[in-house]
């Protein structure tokens, strides 16, 4: 079975057979998935009535299980974006009454942002079948098969530098 990425190095076998296009197979691969994969997702979160980004800040607060919320910065550090990304995103969020701000209480100059309880609602609603959703994305993989793809995946993100959340 060939596919697009194939079918791409054939070519450049082809005009360039001094290049090993090994990496293109990995690369190309990967970026295609990526592409596939943001298509499906955007395509299910707008189902729901949500952006994708919109409903990983409120996983992020979920999953925390803080009641207290989580700091701007913690938010940020977890999506990777600027800090005037992660505050338009916050206010974005509150103006859909799906977060709060809401006063730190161990320290009196910052502000942790909360999910609200339709944000704790939306998000409960929406992670099961998200995940369900993921899980028929990956339907072409058996249990050893994605178990090797999670490991080897993980192993390329840490050579890349990727770190845990925290």
């Amino acid at each position: 079975m060939t596919d697009a990425v194939d079918e791409i190095r054939a070519q450049w076998g082809r005009e360039r057979p001094d290049l090993d296009t090994w990496p293109m197979g990995i690369v190309g691969r990967i970026s295609r998935l990526s592409r596939l994969l943001d298509r499906e997702l955007k395509e299910f979160f707008a189902g729901h009535g949500l952006e994708f980004w919109e409903f990983d800040v409120l996983a992020t607060l979920r999953r925390a299980g803080a009641a207290e919320g989580l700091t701007a910065g913690d938010l940020n550090k977890a999506a990777m974006v600027t800090s005037g990304a992660i505050t338009n995103r916050i206010d974005r969020l509150a103006a859909k009454g799906l977060v709060e701000r809401v006063p730190d209480p161990q320290d009196r100059r910052s502000v942790r942002v909360r999910l609200t309880d339709h944000g704790h609602a939306t998000v409960d609603e929406i992670v099961g079948p998200h995940v369900e959703n993921e899980a028929r994305l990956l339907g072409g993989l058996d249990p050893d098969e994605r178990s090797q793809l999670e490991g080897t995946l993980r192993k390329v993100l840490e050579s890349l530098g990727d770190k845990s959340l925290e």
